[in-house]
């Protein structure tokens, strides 16, 4: 029986955007996966609290980004854990209890020379497989073993659009329409 190749998508996602969903669609079928899994983090080692905001919203909008994806879930190991979590925490537990699994950890090119301060990095690129998402001006070379993909890449940031929010401006087509909804409905980002 073959394992399941399984592609994992972290971030704060504060907001999820299209620029997150078009990564993870190219990933998907450029590296045949069976399934992406968006993974919010609860508190990000290397984020300010304060400038997130809480997690149930941010889950809440990856939920509708993601709801007539097939292809696309949601894992929520990070956000139930609370506190701080660290990607090698995450991913061990994830490999030990589910061995019929290859996992593909997704990153941008950008975050690969980052790589060597990650909590356990060495013996985390021994159980899962880092894929580095890249367009042609990256410099991503590493010492660590990376599948490099050069994809397209949309120019969306969840800065620019919590900024835009807060300015008056339209998000529109930036993120996914029920998101933008979401956000309107709860207030978030004014």
């Amino acid at each position: 029986m073959r394992k399941k190749k399984i592609g994992i998508l972290g971030g704060t996602f504060n907001p999820i955007h299209n620029g997150h969903l078009f990564i993870a669609e190219q990933v998907r079928t450029k590296l045949n996966l069976d399934k992406v899994l968006f993974m919010p983090d609860y508190i990000p080692p290397h984020i300010d609290q304060k400038s997130a905001i809480s997690s149930v919203d941010r889950v809440n909008m990856v939920h509708l980004a993601i709801k007539d994806n097939h292809n696309f879930g949601i894992l929520m190991d990070e956000i139930d854990r609370k506190g701080k979590s660290y990607t090698y925490d995450t991913m061990s537990a994830l490999v030990r209890n589910n061995r019929n699994v290859d996992y593909y950890f997704i990153i941008g090119g950008d975050m690969v020379h980052y790589l060597p301060k990650w909590y356990k990095i060495d013996e985390l690129t021994k159980i899962i497989k880092f894929v580095g998402v890249q367009r042609e001006e990256y410099d991503n070379n590493s010492k660590y073993s990376i599948i490099k993909l050069n994809v397209h890449k949309l120019d969306i940031s969840s800065t620019l659009i919590r900024n835009s929010i807060k300015d008056g401006q339209s998000v529109r087509y930036l993120i996914p329409d029920e998101v933008l909804q979401y956000i309107k409905e709860h207030r978030i980002y004014e």
